[in-house]
């Protein structure tokens, strides 16, 4: 990297990217006076890294290579190279924008495209480019687009230099091993354990999506196959010696199975290893916008992560890999896993750039822009956390938020609550939820009250609630970055978690809510404890949960999705918490609306918290406009689901209706009656009728005839007597209806005997529009039906005449239908 400050490092596992690439550029000229910095994407790696790295120099962590995660620091004045997890470098740039002391920032297993390595880069480029046109950067990894990242790292030279390296990796026996059918991936994973321990005399590395697969596998392993075998867990959260006993060869004359997360899969080296068992799974996070929440989903693991798990059985040696599918399923994985900030809440990188005064995340060099939505969404969140001002810009607040190893939530909870004197119990919720939880239950459904886990924080793990079991490891896990955060929220020694402010487990709700203000929930009416969140969202407890009956809680954690997810942990809140932290956001709303459950029109004050209804009193002078409005909107609604016959029209306003649907259709100068037309023009034509409606029923008595006769101009109102009259008179005298129901064809039902002398057929529309005669027998059913009477009585007539003249004999059948008398009634009887 003499001659060029930006280059790509492509190497398989195994190659020593990790720990010998920084020993090796660590005395080139160009660093002199500065230190390397290397991002690790885990804590547990970047540990393990710094620490093989002193190893090789014969030195103590500390000394020339030293590390800093999240709550430890190992680093000295003599430090020339720092491992330091990518969150880490965050806030070196916070502090330090140009990185002064720093001569190479180094991008390890940069492939994984963790959040934090993708803001990273682009912050550290947007340092090269403006400030330190000599800071140096190097992107490494063993699966990874060089191309790509060569692009994006281009500088005046061109794209950056690709170096590759083959490495050294010893053959792998790859087998197959698909789940049998209604088999667990637990079960499949022990029993392929036993396979593998039977087959080789080496130690087992196993990849498991997570602590809950860890633990049922681990209770499966039982009997005379594992003696003389030591299983182990292994995890991003577990104390550092039980880490270190899990990558540590195994005692002589034992061997060891180490059942790992995902947190293996690069840059560790598990000691003894030279057999993979992978199941294919892995638990990542996804943000749902919809519900502004951040799940784990299990999913398939793409093809370069099989690939890198697989490596680590031949790093040291020939090994053997177990993979738990049908080979044939290789070509279905995903080439590459998909980067975090695709799917990510962006509200932490949002916050890392307002604190580096970039409101506009496309002004940076990234793989993957942050896309617009969630990008909106997070600055949204700042906003209401108070870390951006009315501008956008971040607020002194906001800078505070961004110096705490934190998600901008839970740092806004801890500054908050130093603020007002609460700062224990601030950072000992804030370290609970970043770490995993600590209860755990003895066959009884979980506990979603965090206050149950605030006491046993307080009371150093000692429990109180029948069948609740501690994790005594994460207690104490959990009040060390307690502690941490206590000290960098507020200052001061050791212990400060016990010593600075107060602690009132009582308080925990309203806490909570400061950090998840669009969780606070209202329970909803029912004897199931469903709850309303204030942004809308749906939430249950688990049955027989302890918080069963609270008004109001505030929710940090949920699992599952829509329409209801399932609370996991949560304190209840009361009322008046929220008027005192959420007040000026109350919304003071009259609301009149139509009840479709009373078909009434209902007119109410409400107070609302977002989706939550606080308070309701009955509006009883409500605007009459907006009750009209009510009302209208009911009868589209009506119109919408039903059609006309939804409307209690009397049967004059229903022939009206149809004559003048006829009419239109012939001529379409004359109004639209169509339902979408009505349901458009509704205020017009029938809100002057709808005067003192609040009822359904009341519609009954509105006078609909009038209303849809508004609709016609007076001359229209007159024409429409000759275009489409009600009735025809017809030769017996009689005057008959007509029926406008199907406007193109409209029907005249007579008896045949009243037509006699008829010789055309008749006619409306001024001539235009022919009838449909529909010719009735003498018990008024139809024996003909058509539009040319001529030519019935040409043809058919003397058919239906020698049809029927036998069943009605009292009724006139004449041989000739044009000179007979109509008549509409029958013979008497005897003649």
């Amino acid at each position: 990297m003499a001659a060029r400050v930006v280059a790509v490092l492509e190497a398989p596992p195994g190659a020593g990217k990790t720990t010998r690439v920084p020993l090796a550029l660590m005395h080139e000229p160009w660093l002199a006076g500065t230190k390397v910095v290397m991002l690790e994407p885990r804590r547990l790696a970047a540990r393990a890294a710094a620490s093989y790295m002193a190893s090789i120099l014969g030195e103590e962590v500390g000394q020339t290579v030293g590390y800093r995660v999240r709550g430890e620091s190992r680093i000295s004045k003599r430090t020339r190279i720092e491992v330091v997890t990518e969150g880490v470098l965050a806030r070196m740039l916070s502090s330090d924008a140009a990185l002064e002391d720093i001569g190479l920032v180094i991008f390890d297993e940069f492939h994984e495209r963790s959040l934090h390595a993708d803001l990273g880069l682009a912050l550290v480029l947007e340092a090269q480019r403006h400030l330190r046109d000599e800071l140096r950067v190097l992107v490494m990894s063993a699966t990874l687009d060089g191309v790509a990242v060569s692009a994006l790292l281009a500088d005046d030279g061109g794209p950056a230099p690709v170096l590759r390296s083959e490495g050294r990796m010893f053959p792998i026996e790859t087998h197959y091993r698909a789940p049998r059918r209604d088999e667990r991936i637990e079960a499949t994973t022990a029993r392929v354990i036993r396979e593998a321990l039977d087959a080789t005399e080496d130690d087992v590395l196993v990849f498991l999506p997570g602590a809950g697969e860890q633990r049922r596998v681990a209770e499966r392993l039982t009997g005379d196959t594992m003696s003389g075998v030591r299983v182990h867990t292994l995890h991003g959260g577990m104390p550092l010696a039980e880490q270190d006993a899990a990558l540590a060869p195994a005692r002589v004359g034992t061997r060891k199975v180490v059942l790992s997360t995902s947190v293996a899969e690069t840059s560790l080296t598990v000691a003894g290893v030279r057999v993979v068992i992978d199941c294919g799974l892995s638990r990542v996070p996804r943000y749902d916008a919809s519900a502004g929440l951040t799940r784990l989903h299990t999913v398939r693991v793409s093809r370069a992560s099989a690939d890198q798990r697989r490596g680590r059985a031949g790093r040291t040696a020939p090994g053997v890999s177990y993979r738990l599918w049908d080979q044939h399923e290789d070509h279905t994985l995903l080439p590459s896993t998909r980067p975090e900030i695709v799917d990510a809440d962006l509200s932490s990188l949002a916050l890392e750039l307002a604190d580096a005064g970039i409101s506009d995340p496309t002004t940076l060099r990234w793989l993957d822009v942050p896309r617009a939505g969630p990008f909106s969404q997070a600055r949204g969140l700042l906003a209401q956390l108070g870390a951006l001002d009315d501008t956008g810009r971040i607020t002194p607040h906001g800078r505070r938020m961004a110096a705490l190893p934190l998600q901008p939530r839970l740092a806004h909870l801890a500054i908050v609550a130093a603020e007002r004197g609460a700062l224990p119990l601030g950072a000992a919720i804030a370290a609970l939820l970043e770490e995993r939880d600590i209860v755990r239950y003895d066959g009884l459904p979980p506990q979603s009250d965090m206050r149950l886990r605030t006491e046993l924080l307080r009371r150093d793990g000692a429990a109180s609630a029948a069948g609740v079991a501690v994790d005594r490891d994460g207690v104490r896990r959990v009040r060390q970055t307690a502690d941490d955060l206590a000290r960098r929220t507020a200052g001061g020694g050791s212990n400060v978690v016990r010593s600075s402010g107060s602690w009132d487990d009582a308080d925990t709700g309203s806490l909570l809510a400061l950090a998840y203000p669009d969780r606070v929930a209202q329970r909803r009416s029912g004897a199931e404890p469903r709850y309303l969140l204030r942004n809308g969202s749906g939430a249950v407890l688990a049955k027989h949960d302890a918080l069963y009956d609270a008004p109001y809680l505030a929710i940090a954690d949920l699992e599952g999705t829509s329409p209801e997810a399932r609370i996991v942990r949560a304190a209840p809140i009361t009322l008046e918490e929220l008027r005192e932290d959420f007040g000026d956001q109350f919304e003071r709303v009259q609301l009149v609306e139509w009840d479709e459950r009373t078909k009434t029109v209902r007119a109410r004050k409400r107070t609302m918290l977002g989706a939550m209804v606080i308070d309701e009193v009955v509006w009883s002078d409500a605007e009459p406009s907006a009750l009209l409005q009510a009302v209208l909107d009911a009868i589209r609604a009506q119109l919408a689901r039903s059609g006309v016959e939804a409307l209690p029209l009397s049967q004059a306003a229903s022939r009206l209706r149809e004559r003048m649907a006829f009419v239109r259709a012939h001529d379409e100068s004359w109004p639209d009656v169509s339902v979408a037309a009505l349901s458009a023009s509704l205020e017009d034509w029938a809100g002057p009728y709808l005067d003192g409606v609040r009822t359904w029923a009341q519609l009954a008595s509105v006078d609909w005839h009038e209303a849809l006769q508004s609709l016609m101009p007076w001359p229209q109102r007159s024409a429409l007597e000759r275009l489409a009259p009600t009735h025809i008179d017809v030769p017996s005298g009689s005057r008959i209806a007509l029926d406008y129901s199907d406007p193109m064809a409209p029907v005249l039902a007579v008896k045949l005997q009243e037509v006699f002398g008829w010789s055309t057929t008749p006619m409306v529309m001024d001539g235009r529009v022919s009838l449909t005669l529909q010719l009735l027998s003498p018990a008024q059913r139809p024996v003909q039906v058509t539009r040319d009477l001529a030519g019935f009585w040409r043809s058919s007539y003397f058919e239906v005449r020698k049809e029927l003249r036998g069943r009605y004999p009292r009724h006139p059948w004449p041989e000739d239908p044009l000179t007979a008398e109509a008549t509409r009634r029958a013979k008497p009887r005897g003649t």
